[in-house]
This record gives structure tokens, sequence and C-alpha cells, in this order.
């Protein structure tokens, strides 16, 4: 099997440097993302910077009764929680920043239900003052096509199918793909994103 995780070594990781949210530079950062958790046969994430380096995981993906998801760093330390908004009439989500539950959400995704606008997927909106406080994606999850939008309609974040081989046409399938993730676009959020995708688009 053509290896996804050229450079997985957890032990020598967790000690790594602490993710800093936001990227600088410029030039787009394109991650690996392998749906699959480093501790559980079955559901869960694992993310590979462009050197093969872990960046992040996903452990508790199973226990989808709970409502809630927590993308970690390659140490395991807690980025982002995403927790499901009961009570709501669509799939409405909010993501906090850390391990926090309560109060103020980083930024909130609801489903899109509006029957006329059948490309859009997600209607994401940041709370407070924010260069991004509204993004819409739109495409195909379930063909790992689809692009995150700013109100200018400039692409910020990109899910694309993952080649074998650079011009091979050869993808290596549903599990292993692309997230490509713009300057000045955080790819912690980039992520919890995708999670959302999934957890809503899977079936």
């Amino acid at each position: 099997m053509t290896k996804v995780h050229p450079n997985l070594n957890p032990e020598l990781q967790s000690d790594s440097e602490e993710f800093s949210c936001g990227k600088g530079g410029g030039e787009a950062e394109v991650l690996t993302v392998w749906r699959k958790s480093l501790l559980f046969n079955g559901h869960g994430f694992t993310v590979f910077d462009p050197k093969g380096n872990l960046l992040f995981r996903v452990d508790n993906y199973a226990s989808e009764s709970k409502g809630e998801i927590v993308l970690m760093d390659a140490a395991g330390r807690p980025l982002l929680t995403i927790r499901r908004k009961k009570l709501s009439l669509s799939e409405h989500w909010a993501v906090y920043m850390g391990e926090c539950r309560t109060g103020q959400p980083l930024f909130s995704v609801r489903r899109n239900i509006r029957p006329l606008q059948k490309k859009i997927l997600l209607d994401i909106t940041t709370a407070g003052p924010a260069s991004h406080s509204h993004l819409h994606v739109e495409g195909s999850y379930s063909r790992r096509c689809c692009s995150v939008l700013d109100d200018s309609r400039r692409e910020v974040a990109t899910v694309k199918c993952k080649e074998l081989a650079a011009g091979s046409g050869v993808a290596f399938g549903r599990d292993v793909f692309r997230l490509v993730v713009e300057p000045g676009f955080d790819p912690a959020r980039a992520m919890a994103i995708v999670i959302l995708l999934d957890q809503i688009f899977k079936r």
C-alpha cells in the first residue's frame, strides 16, 4: 500500500511545538487528510503537513451520540471543540477554542436548507469582528471536490482528491484527500469545517 504518512511517529512528535493558529507567508498549505484515527480502527482523522509530519488528529469521532468532536494537535492537546446545537430545525454546530464548551463560539455552522441554493452545502458565521465573517461551502464532499468561499467568492480552503502519484490521475479514494488552505486562513478552522462536512454528509 502507498504510504499516506511518511513521517508518522507520534512518540517523537508528542513534544513538538504547540500549533499556532493562523498562517503567514504567501503560499497555500497543502495538507493530507486521512479519514482514520491513530487510536481506533475506524472513525477519526489524521492530518499531515506538506512535509509528512503529523499536524492534527481526531480520536473520538466514533462517539457520535455525544454530539461533540475534539480537534487536537499532534501531541493530543485540544485545539477546537465542535458541538452540535440541540433543538435546531436544521443541523447547527458551534466551534469553540480549546476545550471550551460554553460561551461565545469562534464560529457556527449550519447545513444549507434553501432549495434555490442547492450547490451551497454549509453556511458559516464567525462570531465578532473577523476578516472572514461569513463563509459558505460549495461543491460535493462525497466526491472530495468542494471549496470554502468568503463573501467575495474567494477560495480560502479547498478539498480535493489526492493522487497516488503526481499526474497519474489515480486517486487514493475517499478516505485520503487533500485540504488546501490559502494564506491568511487558519488550517485548524479549515479542518474543523472538513470534520463537519464529514459529519453532516457522510451518508
